[in-house]
């Protein structure tokens, strides 16, 4: 009895840690035709110094949904610019491959790409099929580190399906410098034929680990004026599944700023 009670009071102090990490978050609505997508994020710790960059973790979170209520068009495509207040730090960290994760789930990519992973978290896809009702399916995320070729940045983020059949879905992100900023492109592939569509996703990204000797970050950050610039000048979705009357591409752009507080 004990343990169950202990169990229930450590799901319900996630759960509020969560309602508090999005209540705290910045996020922008986009709309376009009956397409109707929101993304989001936040910082930890939210306090940073002006100007030098301190290890931080990124918390970043979506939902994509349609105004009618049917099955949104496919999440593809997103390019996210990010200020220089972010970088990015991969040098001494283990490397996974792209086709060490495909082909299995989430336990056997860990097992072994494990000491590459950056981060975690949940999705849900919805499996529409012609003439059934949507199926909406959970899955476990799971972010690992892809190294540095040519200036890019790669990471994979690794998730598992079992509707229409086990599957492993792995997006392709690569990052680089953009000005002063980062650039950063998320190709997601074609999920069940076509059929299926991200309808949300939350996970957090950061990772702390020495490096010759000296204490790194993956993600390190400044605030030198109160918040991050963060924009994305496309995010393209299709309609895979031939939903009438939804158009076969849709394209939206938007911008948000990331609250910090700044000390020092």
């Amino acid at each position: 009895m004990r343990r169950k009670l202990s169990l229930a009071l450590a799901m319900s102090a996630l759960l509020a840690l969560a309602v508090v990490a999005i209540a705290n978050a910045a996020s922008t609505t986009l709309k376009a035709g009956n397409l109707v997508v929101t993304f989001g994020g936040s910082s930890s710790p939210k306090a940073l110094p002006k100007n030098t960059y301190a290890p931080v973790t990124a918390n970043i979170f979506g939902k994509i949904g349609t105004t009618d209520g049917t099955h949104p068009s496919a999440f593809r495509e997103i390019e996210v610019d990010f200020d220089k207040d972010v970088k990015v730090n991969v040098k001494g960290l283990p490397v996974c491959k792209g086709g060490q994760l495909e082909a299995r789930d989430t336990k056997a990519a860990k097992k072994v790409c494990g000491s590459s992973v950056l981060g975690s978290g949940s999705g849900q896809i919805e499996i529409a099929f012609p003439e059934q009702r949507p199926i909406p399916v959970n899955a476990p995320i799971t972010i690992f580190n892809g190294g540095e070729a040519g200036g890019k940045i790669t990471l994979y983020i690794h998730t598992f399906i079992t509707v229409p059949v086990p599957a492993a879905v792995v997006t392709t992100v690569t990052v680089q410098k953009k000005g002063s900023g980062l650039h950063t492109v998320s190709k997601i592939p074609v999920i069940a034929g076509g059929s299926g569509s991200v309808l949300s996703f939350q996970f957090k990204i950061g990772k702390k680990y020495t490096y010759k000797g000296k204490k790194v970050s993956y993600l390190e950050a400044k605030c030198p004026d109160g918040a991050f610039k963060v924009s994305s000048p496309k995010a393209i979705f299709k309609n895979e599944a031939h939903i009438p009357g939804v158009a076969a591409a849709t394209t939206l752009k938007g911008s948000l700023a990331v609250p910090c507080t700044p000390k020092g």
